[in-house]
């Protein structure tokens, strides 16, 4: 997600400081990053690169390929055939099948959408977002390459399905390349809400500098403002946020952002739409940065990101099985 777009003022950017501060800083998130320490302890992928601006992709709808846009194949990007079982049909949602999360509602909302691009006017026009207004969508960013955050979140999204309906749960998608352009922010938060999700993810990628590496999980402030309130939902957010992180850390051994979030990989914020308006449990993944070119060597891979469904999938499902669940 491109740090200008709609609800996403840039967070001053941390420069990187890799050894015993990050794994200090991680312990504090409550066993949320246990997957973190170990991380840390161990070595991984070299990501200890300073950070640069946190610049957003300003052309991004040009260098959208429009060939691709509305491909949802989750092996593009990286040319190997992927998982079939991974790859459902793109149909909205599909009866839940008996497991320990039967009963249990499951929104997946894949950031933008692959038709943005063509309908600028209708994405930046401007929705209620409880504190202000913002516009309603983005195209979202792109690697350097080309390839889309779009189609990105909802390549992982349909993985994620497919997981999550594994365990019985009931999944629904806020879009699927299924209309035009959207739906607004407003419109993300509402689906949830009706849904009465008992979790809510929003999947992203986002486009800062080159050397701004890893992932961030954003959850969502204290809002007492116009059409929002999210009090009640403070809480057992921050608990779904800690469970993805970790194991998001666990499933595909990347490292939380070295460029927001103190290296905890986690981030509160006032200013998005889809959290101040929602009243269940909901949060951002921000799964890497698309331009840098390590990180989108990870995100164009489709291996990589059966690995990120994984992980969020894996938080989902501890958090829905109770406070008493391993993390």
């Amino acid at each position: 997600m491109s740090y200008t777009g709609p609800g996403f003022e840039p967070p001053r950017p941390r420069r990187s400081r890799r050894g015993p501060l990050t794994v200090a800083l991680a312990a504090l998130v409550s066993g949320g990053l246990l997957g973190w320490a170990v991380y840390a302890t161990v070595g991984g992928p070299g990501d200890d690169e300073g950070p640069g601006s946190a610049s957003a992709s300003a052309s991004a709808a040009s260098r959208t390929p429009s060939s691709s846009a509305g491909s949802t194949s989750p092996s593009a990007g990286d040319g190997k055939p992927s998982d079939p079982a991974a790859t459902p049909s793109s149909s909205a949602s599909a009866p839940a099948k008996s497991g320990p999360l039967k009963g249990k509602v499951v929104v997946i909302d894949p950031g933008h959408n692959p038709g943005n691009f063509r309908h600028v006017t209708e994405i930046n026009r401007q929705v209620d977002i409880g504190t202000n207004s913002k516009a309603c969508d983005t195209t979202g960013t792109t690697t350097n390459d080309g390839y889309a955050e779009a189609k990105f979140t909802l390549d992982v999204a349909h993985r994620m399905r497919t997981l999550l309906q594994r365990q019985g749960a009931t999944v629904k998608l806020t879009q699927d390349a299924d209309r035009p352009f959207g739906p607004c922010v407003d419109e993300r938060a509402r689906i949830g809400n009706q849904a009465k999700a008992d979790a809510v993810v929003s999947i992203h990628a986002d486009g800062s500098g080159t050397g701004n590496r890893g992932f961030h999980v954003i959850l969502p402030g204290a809002v007492n403002a116009g059409a929002a309130d999210t009090r009640a939902i403070v809480g057992p957010s921050r608990d779904l946020g800690e469970r993805i992180a970790g194991n998001f850390v666990r499933a595909t051994g990347s490292a939380p952002s070295n460029y927001t979030g103190g290296g905890t990989g986690l981030v509160t914020r006032e200013d998005l739409g889809g959290l101040n308006l929602s009243t269940v449990p909901k949060v951002f993944i921000e799964c890497g940065n698309m331009r840098d070119s390590k990180d989108a060597a990870l995100l164009t891979s489709g291996a990589w990101r059966q690995k990120a469904a994984q992980g969020i999938s894996d938080g989902i499902v501890s958090f829905l099985r109770g406070p008493g669940s391993a993390r």
